[in-house]
């Protein structure tokens, strides 16, 4: 089954669900890859999506939060380039810890 046709459409379609709701939060393609594999399903359950078994579908899912950042940098004006949830980053993606010498 995970290889035919109907896979690798629910595939898409949960890929697709997956990076609106990670773009929204400011989350890079990098960034999701970097992740662990629990923070990864805990992202997924928080975006109301069973989370994906394979990295294939994770893959998918960076893939696509690079063209839309690549996208939003071309049309900036346009209304779907305006992330809706950036302060919720995060929760996802901690800082790096910075020294006190800095």
């Amino acid at each position: 089954f995970a290889h035919t046709d109907r896979a690798e459409k629910n595939r898409r379609e949960k890929a697709v669900g997956l990076a609106r709701y990670t773009w929204n939060r400011g989350v890079t393609g990098a960034e999701l890859l970097a992740m662990s594999d629990d923070t990864r399903r805990r992202l997924a359950r928080a975006a109301d999506a069973h989370p994906p078994r394979t990295m294939e579908t994770w893959a998918l899912v960076a893939q696509l939060l690079d063209e839309k950042t690549a996208w939003a940098h071309e049309h900036p004006d346009h209304p779907s380039a305006t992330r809706t949830h950036p302060d919720e980053k995060i929760m996802w993606v901690k800082p790096p810890v910075r020294s006190w010498l800095d």
